[in-house]
């Protein structure tokens, strides 16, 4: 891919683009069967009518190739969010925690994921965690969770993730297999992005006042240029929509590992 080329990343409500969730599924599911993961709870194409999952496309520009991307989870949809379905079951405080972030408005950034095509320019993985955060604002949540691979957790620490170590063995679980480590992070100041780097707060204000732009942006701790057109606006939004929802109550069977 030449670095001059100008790559799109834009946000939509996925129950309001199908065809374009679906794009991105097919996208995420051979990524991962390359790396011989079939079991993930990202995988589970409910998400697609659920009406708190904002999705994150990498795209060309003329949208015929999909480089990979991000979704938002909120919770209040119609489903728990993938961090709970994931290790809720390895560890209860998971569903405490989502549900006293709940009520002042809480998602999970999951399913990145970028195409061998961007490997190492930051398209993929980096751009998309921001844009995941930036988009925040339109939801009107306070709070991102996300579940991240031993290479991811810099990202979401760059945009002011911390660990959550009460849960798991100091944040960590086995997942999606046993030979594979997810670290939990929270993003629990995702308004004003307060413990953000200063330069990633900075771009993520400045994205937040034009979510429709073009910017030269540069791939962290490389010298590679890449030229994207920002399309952030959500115009199905609402503000205020997930505050304080009214969570399904937790299940014997989703609390207490089978014996």
């Amino acid at each position: 891919m030449d670095t001059k080329e100008v790559v799109k990343i834009r946000a939509f409500r996925a129950m309001d683009d199908v065809a374009s969730s679906r794009k991105f599924v097919e996208g995420h599911q051979r990524v991962l069967g390359a790396h011989g993961v079939t079991k993930v709870t990202s995988l589970n194409v409910d998400w697609i009518s659920n009406p708190g999952v904002f999705v994150i496309m990498v795209e060309s520009q003329d949208g015929k190739k999909v480089y990979g991307g991000a979704r938002v989870h909120v919770a209040g949809g119609s489903q728990r969010l993938p961090i709970e379905e994931a290790t809720g079951r390895m560890d209860p405080k998971v569903y405490s925690l989502v549900e006293e972030q709940s009520k002042t408005g809480t998602g999970e950034l999951c399913g990145l994921w970028n195409s061998i095509e961007v490997a190492g320019l930051g398209i993929g993985s980096f751009f998309p965690t921001r844009a995941g955060v930036v988009i925040c604002e339109q939801i009107g949540i306070n709070s991102l969770f996300a579940l991240c691979a031993p290479y991811t957790v810099r990202w979401a620490e760059r945009v002011g993730c911390r660990i959550v170590t009460e849960v798991g063995n100091e944040g960590t679980f086995y997942y999606p297999k046993l030979d594979l480590l997810a670290t939990a992070v929270l993003l629990r100041d995702a308004q004003n992005v307060e413990t953000a780097r200063p330069s990633e707060r900075s771009k993520i204000q400045q994205l937040r006042e034009a979510p429709v732009q073009r910017l030269v942006e540069h791939a962290p701790g490389r010298k590679l240029e890449v030229l994207i057109d920002y399309d952030l606006y959500l115009p199905s939004a609402k503000k205020g929509e997930f505050i304080n929802p009214v969570l399904p109550p937790i299940t014997h069977e989703e609390k207490y590992p089978a014996l």
